[in-house]
Order: C-alpha cells, then sequence, then structure tokens
C-alpha cells in the first residue's frame, strides 16, 4: 500500500493520533494547543470514528484544573482519555497529574509546549512548562517535527496502555504545532494492529466500578506511605522497554527508525549537541553542513525525557565524543544547570574519561533560533575551556552568557523555494498561504512547509507567512533569512519596516499598493528604491484593495494576493494552480453560503490581470536611504519601543532592560506606533454636525474626540483647522471641533454609522489625504487646546468625551466591541483607576509589547494596569483593593492622631473631614489639594512632624482609589468564576467589568458558559445545546452586589448611568457588557458592531437592566428593566451572524430545533426580568 502523505500542522497530527486511542477528551483552551481539542470536537461531530469504532466524547471543562479532574475521572472509572493543553494550563493540571501517576492510569497528554507567565505574559514556546511536570511522575515523550508528532504521539499512546504509565507528549508550541508540513499518515488499521488489547483489557477490569469495589485514593500514615512510594519503582525501569518496543514496532511500519534517544551525525564525532524539540532539525541541517566541511560532529536527539535511561542514552552517543553541548529551551532561575544538562552531567558522573560538557540556553519564547546560532555552539567546543551557561539568539551585554555569531552559513538545500509574505492580522493572508501550501503539498509531488510568524495581537497585528517548497523534505525549524519571493499585503509596511530584508538578487517582489507608478516612485522609501536596484529584482504590483471592495470582501485580500502569487512564482502551472484554489475555497468557505464563495472566485479571476511590473531604474542604486534620527524621548522608548515597532526586537541586547527587569513598561506607547493602517478614515463635515458626541463614544481606539477651544485658541489655530460655535449650557464662550488622528485609524467605521446628524457629520475619505490635512491639527488640539473637562458635567454622553481617553490606540480589532466601554471608564475615573486585567483579548490590546494604550493625563495620572493569570484575576484585584485600603487605614490612624492633639491646628478641621469623608472619591480630591502644602513643606516639630512625614509617605493613597477588574465571559463565566463569585461576595468595594464576547475570543473563539444557545463555536460545532449561563441573575441573589447588563450601541444613557452608579455603590459592582466580536460572523461587518449591539436589545437577544440595592433602602424596586419588550425578530439577529447561520447549512434540522429553542429562551429570560421589575418593595 503506498504511503499515505497529507499537508497539516503539528496540532492537527497530535488531533489525529490522539482520536484514535481516545474514549474521552476533557478540555480547555488555551494557545497555542486548543486547535487539537478543536479538531476533536469537530470530528466527533461529524461522526468520525476511533479505532474502537465510536467517536469521542468531548467535554469543555471551566479551566485546566478542571479539566484534568475530569481526565484522572474518566481513567479511573475505565476509559482512554486525553487532553490537551499548553503553558499555565499544565501548571494548572499538575495536582492532578501526581494523583494520575501514581494510580498508573494510562492516560496522555499532548502539550503544544508554551513559555510560562514570569516578568511577563508569553504565548509563545519554549519548554518552561513542560519542566515544570517533569517530577510528577508522567513518562514524557519529545517530538521534533510535524511527522515526528504523528510518530510518537502514537508510540505515547500505545505505551501508556501496555505499560499502565500515563504519557506527556509534548512538541515546539507554534515552532512544531503550527508548521504546516507533508507527512505520511498512519492509517488508524496500523494503530489498531499493535495495541496491547490484553493491556487494555486488564486497564478496563481494573477500574472503578460498583461491580467489583475497591478504594482509591486513601489516607496514609508515616507508616506505610515512603514503602509506597518506592513500590512503583520496577514500573518506571518497565516503561523504558515498552517505549523502545513501540518505537521499533513504529519504525518497521514507517520506515522511519526512532530510538530513546536517536543519534545524527559522524561516527566518530568529537563534538554534539543533546536537544530536544524542534531545534534538533536545524542542528540536523547545521551538522550536514560540518560535516561536508570535513568537522566531526553530530546531534543527540532525546524522545525519551522521562523516565531518562541513562543505558540508551551512552549506547546511542558516539564513544569518540570528547565534548558535549546540551541545549535547554528553559531557564531555571538560579539552579546550577538546566534540567536536561543536568541530566546528562549525572550520566557521566561516576564514569571514567568523561567528555567535557556544558549548557546552555536557547529559544525562550520562541526566540528564532538558526544554523548559524548552532555553529557557534559548535565552535565553543572548540575551545579547551568551552563557556557553559551561554545562550544564543540574543545579545547579553550584562552578564556576558551569549556566543558570539562569528561566521553566518546557509544550509539550505538547493531547490528549494522560500517565499515570505507580509500581512495584517484578519486580511486573511495567513489563511490563504495555508491553503497554498495544501494545495501544492497535498496536490504535487513537492514537499511544502509554512510557518507563521505573529504577534500577540493577531487580528490587526502584522503576520509574516514563511513558505518553502522543495523536491525533498524541509527541515529548516527557523525563519526564513534568504527568500527568493517576498509579498506585502499592506502599502504602510514599507515605510515602517524592512520588509526586503533577505530576498535575494533576481528574485520577486509583490507589492499590494493604491499607489500608480507615478505615486510609487514619490512614495516609497529610497532604502527600498535602491536594494530593487542594486539586487536587480522583479517588481510588481496590485491594487488588491480595490478588487476585494468590487467583489464585496471588504478588508480581506488573500485571495487576490495568492492569485497573484501563483502567477508570479511559477511553483505550479498556473490553470492547475487556479483550479486548485478555487477548490480549496469551497472547502474552506462553502459553509458560509454561496455568496461568499462566488465573491473569493472572482476576486481570484480577477487578480491575474490586475498586476502591473514596474520598472526599476537604474538611478535608483545611487539614491541615499533615509537616516534614523534619535528623538527625544526616554531611552527606553528610543532604545527599546521604537526598534520594537520595527520589526527589530531581535536586536535588542539585555542591557537595555536593566531597570526593568520586572517586565513593566512605560505608559502611552501605543501613541509612538502611528500604524497608518486603515485606507479610509473619517472626515468631518462642520456643518452637518450636531455635537452629539456619539462618535467618539463609541470609538474603539480613540482616534476621534471632541476639543472646546476659546477664541484665543481659534485664533491661534493652523490654517484648515475649522470650528462651529459650541452649544450646551455653560459653553457659550467656546467653539467646538471634532479631530481625528488619521495614523491611529483602523478604518472601522463605527462613528460614521453611529452620526444621527441627517446629513452624516463623517465621511470616509482617502488616508493619505486626511493625514496631510490632520497631522498638524492633531498635535494643535491634544498638545495645544487640550482637554476642557469641568465645563460641563461628565455624567451625560456628550459631557463625558470632553473627558481625556486615558485608553488609546489599542491594537484591538476594528470595530471591536470591547475596547470603548474600557475607554468610558478612563475618561470619568482613569487618573485614580487601578485596573487587574485578566488574561485574554483585553489583556493583549490592553497590553501588548511594546504598544501601551493606557497612558497618563498632564499631571502624570492614569490607570495603574496589571495582568497576573487568568484564573486569579478577581482575586489579584481583590488584593489591589486589600492593600489599597490599608494605606488608607493607616493614613486614617495617623490623621486621628493628629487631630487628638491638635485641637486648634489648620489642619485639623481638614483631617477631620478626610476622616469622615474617606470613601468620598471627589472630596478627597479637593481635601488632598489642601493637605499637601502641609506635607511638602514640614514646619511642625515632634510627634507632629513624625506623623506628617509618615502621612506624606503615604500621599499616594489620600485619594480615593477606583479598583476595577477587567476581563472577558471565558474569565468571568468560566474559569475564574470561582473567584470572582467570592469576591462579589465579599460586600467589598470593587468594580468588575465583564466584556461578554460570548465566546473565548483570544484563544479562537471557543465556547464558553457565556455562549448561548444554537450558537457555533469552537467545542460546539454543532450549536451549543444548552442555555447561556445568567451570571448577572446570579449575582443580584447575593442582594448587595450592584449589577447592570449593558449594551453601549442599543442605550449610551443608559451604559453611562450604570457605569456612574456602580462605581460609587459602596460595595461590590458587576457590570455585563455586551461585546460584538469578529468571531460572530457580523455579516455587515465590525463597522457595525454598534448598530449590532442595538439590534441584539431591539429583537430581544440581549436585555438592558440595572440592580441598585440602594434603592430598597428607599422603598423601591432595586430591580430596573431598561430595555423594552422586542420589537424586532429574533431569527432575523441571529441570521445576521455567521456564528448561527453555519450552523444552519452544517446541521440544518439541529438549527431549526436549537433557534427556536435560543428563541424561547431569550423570551423566558425576558418575562423573568419583567416580573422582577414589576416586584413591589414598599413594605
Amino acid at each position: 500500500m503506498g504511503k499515505n502523505m497529507k499537508t497539516m500542522d503539528g496540532n492537527t497530527a497530535a488531533a489525529y493520533v490522539a482520536y484514535a486511542f481516545t474514549d474521552v477528551a476533557a478540555i480547555y483552551p488555551i494557545t497555542p494547543s486548543s486547535n487539537m481539542a478543536e479538531m476533536v470536537d469537530e470530528w466527533a461531530a461529524n461522526g468520525k470514528k476511533n479505532i474502537f469504532g465510536q467517536t469521542v466524547t468531548v467535554s469543555e471543562m471551566q479551566s485546566e484544573g478542571g479539566a484534568s479532574g475530569a481526565v484522572h475521572g474518566s481513567l479511573v472509572a475505565g476509559a482512554l482519555t486525553t487532553t490537551f493543553t499548553a503553558s499555565q494550563g499544565l501548571l494548572l493540571m499538575i495536582p492532578n497529574m501526581y494523583k494520575i501517576a501514581g494510580e498508573f492510569l494510562p492516560g496522555v497528554f499532548h502539550v503544544s509546549a508554551r513559555a510560562l507567565a514570569s516578568h511577563a505574559l508569553s504565548i509563545f514556546g519554549d519548554h518552561q512548562d513542560v519542566m515544570a511536570t517533569r517530577q510528577t511522575g508522567f513518562a514524557i515523550i519529545a517530538s521534533g517535527s510535524v511527522q515526528e508528532v504523528m510518530d510518537l504521539g502514537g508510540v505515547a499512546h500505545l505505551s501508556a496502555i501496555k505499560g499502565h504509565t500515563p504519557f506527556l507528549h509534548f512538541f515546539d508550541g507554534f515552532r512544531t504545532s503550527h508548521e504546516i508540513q507533508k507527512i505520511e499518515v498512519i492509517d488508524y488499521d496500523e494503530f489498531a494492529n499493535i495495541v496491547d488489547y490484553e493491556a487494555l483489557n486488564d486497564f478496563r477490569n481494573n477500574s472503578l466500578n460498583p461491580e467489583r469495589p475497591k478504594t482509591m485514593g486513601t489516607a496514609q500514615n508515616p507508616d506505610i506511605y515512603f514503602q509506597a512510594m518506592e513500590s512503583s519503582n520496577k514500573h518506571y525501569e518497565d516503561i523504558v522497554d515498552v517505549v523502545e518496543e513501540y518505537m521499533d514496532k513504529l519504525s518497521s511500519i514507517t520506515g522511519r527508525k526512532y530510538g530513546l534517544f536517536n543519534y545524527y551525525g559522524a561516527e566518530d564525532a568529537e563534538r554534539v549537541i543533546v536537544a530536544m524539540g524542534s531545534v534538533t532539525d536545524t542542528i540536523e541541517e547545521t551538522v550536514d553542513y560540518l560535516m561536508n566541511k570535513g568537522e566531526k560532529v553530530g546531534v543527540l536527539k532525546v524522545r525519551l525525557y522521562r523516565p531518562f535511561s541513562t543505558k540508551h542514552f551512552l549506547a546511542a552517543i558516539p564513544k569518540t565524543v570528547k565534548k558535549i553541548a546540551v541545549m535547554d529551551r528553559t531557564k531555571e532561575k538560579g539552579a546550577l544547570g538546566e534540567p536536561l544538562f543536568l541530566d546528562v552531567k549525572s550520566v557521566y558522573y561516576e564514569l571514567e574519561n568523561q567528555p567535557v560538557i556544558v549548557g546552555g540556553r536557547y529559544g525562550l519564547g520562541s526566540k528564532d533560533t538558526t544554523p548559524s546560532q548552532i555553529n557557534a555552539v559548535f565552535e565553543n567546543l572548540k575551545f579547551d575551556n568551552p563557556k557553559s551557561d551561554f545562550t544564543i539568539g540574543i545579545n547579553d551585554d550584562v552578564t556576558h552568557k551569549s556566543l558570539e555569531i562569528k561566521k553566518y552559513i546557509n544550509t539550505s538545500k538547493k531547490g528549494t523555494i522560500r517565499c515570505k509574505f507580509w500581512g495584517f492580522g484578519s486580511d486573511g493572508t495567513v489563511g490563504a498561504n495555508k491553503s497554498a501550501i495544501k494545495i501544492i503539498g497535498d496536490d504535487t509531488d513537492l514537499y511544502a512547509q509554512g510557518y507563521f510568524d505573529y504577534d500577540s495581537k493577531k487580528s490587526g497585528g502584522v503576520t509574516v507567512s514563511h513558505l518553502r517548497f522543495g523536491t525533498e523534505p524541509i527541515k529548516s525549524t527557523y525563519l526564513i533569512d534568504e527568500s527568493d519571493f517576498i509579498s506585502c499585503s499592506k502599502q504602510a509596511y514599507v515605510s515602517q519596516y524592512d520588509i526586503l530584508h533577505g530576498l535575494k538578487k533576481g528574485g520577486t517582489f509583490l507589492l499590494n499598493t493604491i499607489w500608480n507608478e507615478k505615486e510609487l516612485e514619490q512614495h516609497l522609501p529610497n532604502s527600498v528604491k535602491k536594494y530593487l536596484a542594486e539586487n536587480n529584482i522583479e517588481f510588481y504590483t496590485i491594487n488588491a484593495y480595490e478588487i476585494a471592495k468590487e467583489v464585496g470582501l471588504g478588508g480581506r485580500t488573500n485571495m487576490v494576493m495568492q492569485s497573484a502569487f501563483f502567477k508570479l512564482s511559477n511553483v505550479l502551472p498556473i490553470d492547475e494552480a487556479i483550479t486548485k484554489l478555487k477548490e480549496s475555497i469551497y472547502k474552506a468557505y462553502s459553509k458560509k453560503g454561496d455568496e461568499v464563495v462566488n465573491m473569493n472566485y472572482t476576486a481570484v479571476d480577477r487578480a491575474l490581470d490586475a498586476l502591473s511590473k514596474i520598472e526599476v531604474k537604474d538611478e535608483w542604486k545611487n539614491l541615499i536611504p533615509e537616516k534614523y534620527e534619535r528623538g527625544n524621548l526616554s531611552d527606553f522608548i528610543e532604545d527599546v519601543v521604537k526598534v520594537m515597532n520595527k520589526k527589530q526586537g531581535d536586536l535588542i541586547p539585555v542591557s537595555k532592560f536593566m531597570g526593568k527587569e520586572n517586565g513593566e513598561f512605560p505608559m502611552g506607547t501605543a501613541a509612538i506606533e502611528k500604524r497608518g493602517i486603515a485606507l479610509t478614515v473619517p472626515e468631518w463635515i462642520v456643518d452637518n454636525c450636531i455635537q452629539c458626541n456619539r462618535c467618539s463614544y463609541v470609538c474603539p481606539h480613540a482616534v476621534i474626540r471632541p476639543f472646546l477651544l476659546t477664541e484665543e485658541e481659534v485664533k491661534n489655530a493652523p490654517e484648515g483647522f475649522k470650528t462651529k460655535k459650541a452649544v450646551g449650557k455653560g459653553l457659550e464662550n467656546y467653539s467646538y471641533r471634532i479631530q481625528i488622528s488619521p495614523l491611529d485609524c483602523t478604518g472601522c467605521k463605527n462613528c460614521v454609522y453611529v452620526c444621527p446628524a441627517k446629513e452624516k457629520a463623517l465621511v470616509m475619505k482617502d488616508l493619505e489625504e486626511q493625514y496631510n490635512n490632520e497631522k498638524e491639527n492633531w498635535t494643535y488640539a491634544t498638545e495645544k487646546v487640550g482637554y476642557k473637562e469641568d465645563l460641563i458635567s461628565d455624567t451625560t454622553v456628550k459631557g463625558s468625551q470632553f473627558k481625556q481617553p486615558l485608553l488609546e490606540f489599542s491594537g484591538a480589532c476594528a470595530g471591536c466591541g470591547e475596547t470603548p466601554y474600557a475607554k468610558l471608564i478612563t475618561q470619568l475615573f482613569g487618573d485614580r483607576m487601578l485596573v487587574a486585567n485578566a488574561t485574554g483579548c483585553s489583556s493583549i490590546w490592553g497590553a501588548s509589547a511594546p504598544s501601551m494604550p493606557y497612558c497618563v493625563n498632564e499631571c502624570g495620572k492614569g490607570p495603574a494596569w496589571a495582568n497576573s493569570l487568568f484564573e486569579d484575576n478577581a482575586e489579584y484585584g481583590y488584593g489591589m483593593m486589600l492593600a489599597v485600603n490599608k494605606m488608607r487605614e493607616k493614613i486614617k490612624l495617623l490623621m486621628e492622631e493628629f487631630i487628638a492633639d491638635n485641637s486648634s491646628h489648620n489642619l485639623t478641621s481638614i483631617f477631620k473631614s478626610w476622616v469622615e469623608n474617606i470613601k468620598d472619591a471627589k472630596l478627597s480630591k479637593e481635601l488632598t489639594l489642601q493637605i499637601m502644602p502641609y506635607l511638602k513643606d514640614i514646619k511642625e516639630n515632634g510627634r507632629n512632624k513624625e506623623i506628617l512625614g509618615e502621612i506624606y509617605k503615604l500621599k499616594d493613597f489620600l485619594i480615593k482609589k477606583s479598583v476595577w477588574i477587567f476581563g472577558g465571559d471565558g474569565w468571568a463565566y468560566d474559569i475564574g468564576y470561582g473567584g470572582l463569585d467570592h469576591v462579589i461576595a465579599s460586600g467589598d468595594d470593587v468594580n468588575i467589568l465583564v466584556m461578554d464576547t460570548e465566546v473565548y475570543s483570544n484563544t479562537g473563539g471557543q465556547s464558553s458558559k457565556a455562549t448561548p444557545l444554537a450558537a457555533v463555536a469552537k467545542f460546539a460545532a454543532a450549536g451549543k445545546r444548552i442555555r447561556k449561563k445568567d451570571l448577572g441573575l446570579i449575582a443580584t441573589t447575593y442582594g448587595y452586589v450592584y449589577v447592570a447588563q449593558v449594551a453601549m450601541g442599543a442605550n449610551m444613557n443608559q451604559l453611562i448611568k450604570a457605569v456612574i452608579e456602580a462605581e460609587s455603590y459602596p460595595g461590590p459592582s458587576l457590570i455585563i457588557a455586551y461585546s460584538p466580536c469578529i468571531n460572530h460572523g457580523i455579516k455587515g461587518g465590525m463597522g457595525r458592531s454598534q448598530e449590532q449591539q442595538k439590534f441584539a436589545v431591539d429583537s430581544g437577544y440581549w436585555h438592558l437592566y440595572r440592580f441598585d440595592p440602594r434603592l430598597k433602602k428607599q422603598g423601591k424596586n432595586p430591580f430596573q428593566l431598561d430595555s423594552k419588550e422586542p420589537t424586532e425578530s429574533f431569527k432575523d439577529f441571529i441570521n445576521s451572524e455567521v456564528r448561527y447561520t453555519s450552523l444552519k447549512r452544517s446541521f440544518p434540522e439541529a438549527f431549526e430545533t436549537l433557534s427556536n429553542e435560543a428563541e424561547k429562551d431569550a423570551i423566558e429570560k425576558y418575562k423573568t426580568y419583567k416580573r422582577m421589575s414589576e416586584m413591589k418593595y414598599d413594605d
């Protein structure tokens, strides 16, 4: 039988092999492992059978701790059970891992290994998480490539069954989990043939069952616990042979040789690197390169890491080895060395003629590891005393541990085609490139590899796709350094990044742009033109924006660019390429409807005739490249932030982070970025404006703001700075202007759609035109005019918008439904806010280095923001509140002591007022202004001087702080619910904002308890079967928690009332804010996100209310229903979002049933709220 070759990524390979052996999968989403569970769920929903002839039962739990508990219980009860996880999620599973290992249960954990959050969160790959579990008793197998994931994943499951031992099978997050490769797929029958069914039956027959009862999980005393622990020793000796047996069997089936340790290199090697994971393929490439030059080098690949077999290690490594470098993809602070290094040292501890052994670190947080870096490791081993505790890939100019690259080498195999695609998160570039790889990999004899380099912003961030094609298997597990073809989908990038870096002489460059040839000459930087000319580059342009817009795809230019790529690259004959591209379009988009499919078909066809070849002029060779001029900002901004903004963060040395080792970043750095990503931005039509400020209120990125000007400020304004007479009480002497920051705008259009003027006061115009017109105006408005915040009350929509937003220019998606809520809160309370932010979308757009959108006012005050973890955010914020209260309590005690001893002092009455009104925010501000002069210039003596000195040390706590806990529904409804419930139950004064997108937005749209009935989400591929949890209603049962449910676009006034009431409430408050998300698939696009909120409320899908316990004391009903009986069709609403209509196409009968149930549920919920609002509280 011929080999079954398929193109897939590491997560897909792991999911495929796991599905074969799994009865039950208990899961919880976390990047980058979520895709594995999503595929298992989708396959199960569509009836795929495992080797036992059943579909897998998939259960999404509320947290990773919950998932591991369910895995444990399922295993104990006799089902083969699997989970998929990474990073902090794996750490939450550790307690259950001890139990599962201690009970010898054959579970398998597939882990896409990822960095841990310490000084900062990183969603990217290394081995920190796996190394934190090596002590649990799990056997640990490492895969280094997508093919190995398929093969060794099977070994893990087979060995777990036969050896009655749980396995952790890991591979590098992103580098392997998301790398696409052409691999051989092992047929399920092959796996089924080598299962030890006797061992499987023993497992099932030894399960917990009342038919043959036993007691497990006993409590043991000092007399036997130790002996019982030691009784497992032989078990771990035996499992080594079991793993070796199954590696041999897989080798026989596939022809690929696997051992517990695999050696590659010279038989008489003297210098050897020991490593595990994806770096081993890069080392293998480097070994080939050096061996061709006559060097005696090799690599020992670790497959079975736990148990670690000394016998097999020594049998695999050449006897000629004199020097060993052990490379760990983790860091154990304060240890004598990293784990694998210490293991290898232990192997040789009692042996004579030991080789020199050194250790080093590489690749933390997905830091790229190249052959040149590996060569530096081999070069280091040439020294008599090679450096140990070294690092590669960074410049450590502080402790000088990094190895210097003295020679750059190219190890690529001849004939490999290397292509780079610069894209914009959400424009479809990554998805289109995945399709291209699968087309080439699945339908030709070529091998294909794809890797996608992007930041944690995802939608809205920069993406760079690295594609390789060749006639031999591709083992280059690092980013492309020299490319044959480069495509750029966003014209702004040519000025922001070095996009042509590495494009070889005679290579091809494709630019998506609205510029014609004459405009190109004007706008292309000299550095780009010079590179094109000096390297004889073939230069093409295409206006993919125009094509995508005309065919109805909006900003998704991916298919236009993909079609152009196939025409220019000649990887396949163009007719064949287009046919296969259209087949992939149908497969990808057919669930979204024929209209979407046909739009993509049209885009592909039109692209073929839209390419323009641009003349590269010889005189461009003489151009002088632009020089970078250092600004007058702080060293950190200049040396770190700006360098990162240019995508050159890898070059930043360690010394630049000294003083900020704890991971902190300065506020407001997002303002420096100026991405210029919108094609069109709003222009203010002064005569049409009715001065409602709604455009500013809803703007997700705070790029549109109202300003009030004095007569003098109007007179000094730049030319073209139009104003009109301000309207409103108290504004009689002022002029009014709406000002836009074009380079910070994402072009979402929400401002245009919410404008209530008869003739729109905002119209979309070309970015370039608006930037030239408005750049000086923005600077004048924000830096010279400033914010006149006290002229009218901030309790209205209009008044609130004259206050400076202290959240601006975030990396959130265009049209984001979350950021407008957070921005409004910063306008109202930002100068005294502490924010605890749950991990998720709001933490990524809120603090994704180097762009910090939370900023300060002219006094240097602003929201003090921090993120701890996903699961503990409520407790984290509660801890902040406890600390603030304790510090203020100390101030109160000092003031009371001062008052008692100084009845006639000027400060006494001020201190009395402060003590009596300690919880009054406004008064605390006023009193602080009166107190500070006395503290700055203390004229007292004795104890009074000491007291005032102590109060001065605590001066930052004089003003009442507003503690806010931000997060999404995945945190609030699921993983963090226990903590949230405890915090609101405490009765203490904290404010909680839940931005409810009804899915796990940050990890890609997985189902949560906030996901409504009938909605399709990941882990709910066949539609959610149970109703949404009513978090707000649950909170009202305490009776002393302020609760509000809001939707900005539906009722702007209700929102601001709720926010102000919640913050003023002297106890816990909970605001649940409906937040449309890109995952919803709104048919009108995210530019309609505010309108969609109104539609949601008008159709009865979402309800508005406020529950204020203070009203009970007034004899009033605390529950106020703010939304009316539905006036729009519920079915029309759900049919306006792809998350519902995709169910209609995939499972039409289920859609009919579930959508009817969902409508009944919404009606029932409204009736419940209606009854609550009509209850009498006058007795």
